[in-house]
């Protein structure tokens, strides 16, 4: 018997470890095809061979964490090229990252392309200047509502991170022009730029981005009370083949000529935000729904007061692609706006529509809404007088299974499933 399991090692062959077998360039083979982060964990805990190699080819880090576990991070994920060290609102008391931990990111993630310090409060000028001084790849920075931060800081990584694409700075009060003149001077290839609530932001500052930064994909400026027509139509002039996405909430200053601009130049707009730019009338979204007929998905117009049949009717009728329109507080708004779903020639994509407080909409209008729009999956009707679940039940409207219907609560509501679809952001 001994001789026979002897004869039977010798036929076989001497046993191989997987660890002589595989070289480290076989080993990334096969840690590259593994799509699940729990996967890959698993994978670094066979030895500290696989662990080290999983831990040099992950790209992607979120962490809380001071300057003694960055710096072993950094030693020990040197592959990392998108650190996300965000806080969520809910800990705003929190200062987060600090000046110090900056220090340690710039010295240790030599190849970050993505960094990511929303809400952290603790972060000053002097943080942005080592950043902008030891981290020149640098691509994308989300620093909203950092509210520490001023001009002197954030100049200082416009003027060292040159291949700057994605900025965003939402809730810096302090920021003014000179920031935006700063990016086009040196940031050339920018497209992403988020400035909501940036009030001391003007017309003269957008043309200052115009003149250097010509391919804008993404623009926010929610909430600038000082912008007005100059600065948009400028921005539509220039970035005319590029720009998909502009949000103007509450911009009071905006009026039809902006819009006009955009009709004349951007015929790729997919995502528009006007809401509460109250001088915006029918005339002008009219000539917009027909240039941006192929291009125009989501449209946000709640409080545009002078909005009325004539532009919703021609929108409905020829943006083919239109997912998301909100056109609450739109009081001259009627049920025959909604007749034109059925004049287009092909079948509506809206997903969402939020219609509150359109004291002219009946359940008449619901109606036709429900036999055109097959694909609903919102429908806000809160604070429309004539329509009433109760209503609609007696007139026998069939809403679909998978739409949610909203007949009450508080128009300051929000939900996260709508929002997404005016968000607009590049994928």
């Amino acid at each position: 018997m001994a001789r026979r399991e002897s004869a039977k090692r010798e036929e076989e062959g001497p046993k191989v470890c997987i660890n002589e077998a595989l070289t480290d360039d076989e080993l990334r083979a096969v840690l590259a095809r593994l799509e699940r982060e729990e996967e890959k964990d698993t994978f670094g805990l066979v030895c500290k061979r696989w662990l080290r190699l999983q831990s040099s080819e992950r790209r992607r880090l979120r962490a809380r964490a001071g300057p003694a576990m960055l710096r072993r991070m950094a030693h020990r994920f040197s592959g990392v090229v998108e650190l996300d060290l965000s806080q969520s609102a809910s800990r705003s008391f929190y200062p987060g990252v600090t000046d110090s931990d900056l220090s340690v990111i710039a010295a240790g993630f030599r190849i970050l392309r993505v960094l990511n310090l929303q809400n952290c409060k603790g972060v000053t000028d002097s943080g942005m200047i080592i950043l902008g001084n030891g981290l020149q790849m640098l691509q994308s920075l989300d620093i909203s509502h950092c509210r520490k931060l001023t001009d002197k800081g954030l100049t200082a990584v416009a003027l060292g991170c040159c291949s700057l694409r994605r900025f965003h700075l939402a809730g810096c009060k302090s920021i003014t022009d000179d920031l935006l003149q700063a990016l086009s001077r040196s940031c050339s290839h920018l497209e992403e730029l988020g400035l909501a609530g940036c009030n001391n932001i003007t017309d003269s500052g957008l043309s200052f981005l115009a003149n250097g930064c010509r391919y804008i994909k993404y623009l926010d400026v929610s909430k600038c009370s000082k912008i007005g027509d100059v600065g948009v139509s400028r921005i539509a002039e220039v970035s005319s083949s590029s720009l998909k996405t502009l949000k103007l909430l509450d911009c009071y200053k905006v009026g039809d000529k902006s819009i006009f601009s955009l009709a004349n130049s951007c015929h790729n707009l997919e995502t528009l935000v006007i809401g509460g730019c109250r001088d915006v009338s029918d005339g002008s979204m009219k000539s917009l729904a027909l240039a941006c007929a192929n291009s125009l998905k989501n449209l946000r117009m709640d409080w545009c007061l002078n909005i009325a049949d004539l532009s919703l009717s021609c929108l409905l009728s020829n943006c083919r692609y239109l997912m998301a329109l909100d056109i609450g507080c739109c009081d001259k708004i009627t049920d025959s706006a909604f007749q034109a779903l059925g004049m287009g020639g092909f079948e509506s994509d809206l997903k969402v529509l939020k219609a509150s407080n359109c004291l002219r909409i009946t359940v008449t209008g619901v109606g036709t809404i429900l036999q055109y729009c097959k694909s609903m999956e919102y429908l806000d009707l809160r604070s429309c007088p004539n329509v009433t679940r109760l209503g609609c039940e007696q007139a026998g409207l069939q809403f679909p299974e998978h739409c949610k219907t909203n007949f009450e609560g508080s128009l300051s509501e929000s939900n996260a499933m709508v929002d997404m679809f005016f968000e607009g952001k590049p994928e």
